[in-house]
């Protein structure tokens, strides 16, 4: 399957100013060995020999990468190195699916009748599953003396389905008639679809999601299953 060419993608690593101010976000010491695409250089030599072939087992040895990948079932096994240089840079990319517990910090609901725009800072968490894109920009920098030194950057984009529990302020304004008279914090189930930054440290996503308010109140509710828009956060701990 031909990989997509993601033009937002090399936007991303052009923005110098973003990756400079999170320098230890997005930089690694080292790439970890594995299965990758390859999707894009700057380097014509590179190109030539990576020629049509886009999966690779790759892996680092210091200042160089090796690639391990076949053309096809009827041809020897297709293998090089590649000594990064600077000014030169090849984009890998990492495809899995992604499983996480995010919190969400606030929600935003749309007026509804007499009630105007809110912002709900209550508990929230959801169950986060969905694809990921990993993509490593691999370079090299001379340093003093002249020697090459590796520089790796990493961006991780993704995008799926959550759900979870959560709290909401209950009070006669946000019911359409009178329910139990007695303002408290209503329990929910929600759902919905996020699009996630990672950026190795933390998670970040932006999230539009549906509310299920759990309890007699539920049906008289002016939010019930109506949608919201919010973030997701996460740390990752791995």
């Amino acid at each position: 399957m031909p990989i997509p060419r993601f033009r937002s993608v090399a936007a991303l690593f052009g923005l110098q100013g973003l990756l400079a101010g999170c320098a230890a976000v997005g930089h690694l010491p080292t790439l970890e060995p594995g299965d990758y695409q390859f999707f894009r250089t700057n380097d014509p030599i590179l190109a030539a020999a990576v020629g049509k072939e886009r999966a690779f087992y790759v892996e680092q040895a210091q200042d160089s990468l090796r690639f391990f990948g076949q053309a096809d079932a009827s041809t020897p096994d297709h293998r090089f190195s590649y000594a990064l240089r600077r000014g030169h840079h090849a984009i890998l990319l990492d495809r899995k699916f992604d499983l996480d517990v995010f919190t969400i910090p606030f929600k935003a609901r749309p007026a509804r009748g007499p009630v105007p725009v809110q912002l709900n800072t209550n508990f929230n968490a959801a169950l986060y599953l969905g694809r990921r894109l990993d993509f490593y920009h691999v370079s090299g920098r001379q340093l003093l003396g002249g020697r090459q030194e590796p520089q790796i950057r990493t961006v991780g984009l993704g995008y799926g389905l959550f759900t979870g529990l959560g709290s909401t302020a209950i009070s006669a304004d946000v019911l359409r008639q009178p329910g139990t008279g007695i303002e408290y914090e209503g329990f929910v189930v929600h759902a919905g679809a996020a699009a996630i930054y990672d950026a190795r440290i933390f998670n970040l996503g932006l999230a539009i999601g549906a509310d299920q308010l759990l309890g007699p109140d539920g049906r008289h509710w002016l939010y019930q299953r109506k949608p919201w828009f919010g973030v997701l956060f996460g740390l990752d701990l791995n």
